[in-house]
Formats: C-alpha cells, sequence, structure tokens
C-alpha cells in the first residue's frame, strides 16, 4: 500500500470513529454542539436589528414567559445602527427553571422574575480586550435579565471561551463561550455541556439572521426552552442560514476585530469531538472573559 492509500484509508478510519462516538452519545452529551457540518451557508448582504425587521411582530410570541420547551470572516457589510421597534412595553414577567439534566453546572441562583427594561449595554471583558455588545431588553428580556444576573454574581469572572468555529473547521465562523466548567484545552469531553444550573424560554428566534455581529443564547441541538448561561457571537454573514432556533441577544458594536485577530492564530481541533464538526475546537490562543458587565 503506497503512502497516499495509506493516508486516505487512515482518514476514512477516523471519520468511521467519529461517526460511531456520535450515534452512542445521548441528547445530553450534545448539549451545546448545535451547529451541524451540513448547513447549508450563503452570504448574506446588508445589516441586522432593522426596524423594518421587527414591525407588526406579535409581542406575546416574541417575548416568552415559561421556560418549558415550545410546539452553534467572510466579508460583510457595516455593522447596522438602526434599533429594532419596542415589541413589548408593558410588564414582563421571567420564568426560571433550575437544570435538572446531569451536566457540569455551576449554580449561583436564579434570576428575578422582574427585568430591568433600562439595561442597553454588556461588555465583554477579556485578556484581548473589550467585546461590547447592544442589548434590547424590549426584544428579549428574559435573556438581558439572565445575562445582569449572571454578571453581578460574578458568574463568568476567569471563564475561558471554549468553542470557535472557522470556515476552514466547519464552513462557519463564530465565537461561543458561556461554559463556567469549560477548560478549552481541545480535549476536555464535557467542553460546551456546562450551564448556571437553571433554563429559561426562548425569544426573539427567528426575528433576525445570525449574521456578523449578531450574538445569541445557546442550547442542546434541537431543543428548545433550554438556554442557559452559553452565547455566541457570529462573525460571519455566511452563519444566516443557521437554522432559526436561538434567542438572540444582541449585536456587537465593537470588538469583533478582537475574535478575527484570534482566529487568525487557529484552533486546537478535537480529536474527540462528538460532532465530527470541530463543535468543542478551542482557539489556540485563549480567549479569558475576566468579567462581564451588564448596563
Amino acid at each position: 500500500m503506497s503512502g497516499e492509500d495509506r493516508q486516505s484509508q487512515l482518514a476514512r478510519e477516523h471519520k468511521e470513529r467519529q461517526a460511531q462516538r456520535a450515534a452512542a452519545q445521548s441528547a445530553k452529551a450534545r448539549r451545546n454542539t448545535f451547529i451541524g457540518a451540513g448547513v447549508a451557508v450563503a452570504v448574506v448582504a446588508g445589516g441586522i436589528f432593522a426596524a423594518t425587521t421587527l414591525v407588526n411582530r406579535d409581542p406575546a410570541k416574541t417575548v416568552a414567559a415559561e421556560s418549558t420547551p415550545s410546539a452553534s470572516a467572510s466579508p460583510s457589510a457595516a455593522l447596522p445602527t438602526a434599533k429594532p421597534t419596542p415589541t413589548h412595553t408593558g410588564p414582563v414577567t421571567c420564568t426560571y427553571k433550575r437544570d435538572t439534566s446531569d451536566v457540569p453546572q455551576k449554580y449561583v441562583g436564579m434570576p428575578g422574575k422582574r427585568p430591568n427594561m433600562k439595561l442597553s449595554t454588556m461588555t465583554v471583558v477579556t485578556n484581548h480586550g473589550n467585546i461590547v455588545i447592544d442589548l434590547d431588553p424590549a426584544l428579549t428580556p428574559c435573556s438581558v435579565n439572565s445575562m445582569a444576573f449572571l454578571a453581578k454574581k460574578h458568574f463568568y469572572d476567569n471563564t475561558k471561551c471554549h468553542r470557535l468555529v472557522t470556515p476552514e473547521t466547519s464552513g462557519l465562523f463564530l465565537l461561543q463561550c458561556g461554559d463556567p466548567k469549560a477548560k478549552a484545552d481541545g480535549k476536555n469531553p464535557t467542553d460546551g455541556q456546562g450551564t448556571a444550573g437553571y433554563v429559561f424560554a426562548d425569544e426573539a428566534v427567528g426575528a433576525v439572521p445570525y449574521t456578523k455581529g449578531v450574538v445569541f443564547l445557546t442550547q442542546p441541538q434541537d431543543a428548545a426552552g433550554q438556554n442557559s448561561s452559553q452565547f455566541a457571537i457570529s462573525m460571519s454573514d455566511e452563519n444566516a442560514q443557521i437554522e432559526p432556533q436561538y434567542s438572540v441577544l444582541g449585536m456587537v458594536s465593537s470588538g469583533l476585530d478582537i475574535i478575527e485577530r484570534v482566529a487568525k492564530d487557529g484552533v486546537i481541533v478535537n480529536d474527540q469531538d462528538i460532532t465530527g464538526d470541530g463543535g468543542s475546537t478551542a482557539p489556540k490562543n485563549p480567549v479569558i472573559i475576566k468579567r462581564v458587565i451588564v448596563k
């Protein structure tokens, strides 16, 4: 057998092992490895969070009050500055429930039921600089409320962003953070499974595409109402073709260049990745969240 044939055989065997591992995993083990390799991608120009996108949306559908399930760098346009039309102006009540699944957790309590509708920015302070995110509590009040609570409890302090997906590894481009137990070494089998010990309902799913700069919450693949502490930052307009199933948290106003620089240093491919598409690949240049500030 020639060296080239041997290399091809090893590649096939590696793929087969990956498929066998993926088939053997339970739903809990797939937590937050949320984007499959089969997602079709296409460049979508233009911004998100435009007021026209959200006009006439039903507030009752946009603002979820219960957390039970309902019936993961391409060229782009400049980041939009238009803010969405408020979708809820009356009192909002949020419901959070304890996460009873057998996954790594860091429980610091649960947020209150009444969100602060005046919060507007979330600053993720990292070892590379600040990533500033514009929030809209009128669109996703319970998601913003959860982030504000966890930030106040120092939940994110000194945590590592465990997943960097690049076009080379998965055809998409995003950074995922918020697993309190992640080691981000490309080896830890539970990276991407950690939660804050509670879950809550989806909000604003499908309101906007996941284009460059959009920040959204992540949850187990094919699940609903399982949002917790993890979030992802989209780095490409190609991500617009991700199936609408994740709550939109906000829009990055500054700091995307930080992630782009880190991405140039590459990723650590996890050979034990259960999804087979880089679901738990970690950045070679670690991204460490020093703290999160919501105000």
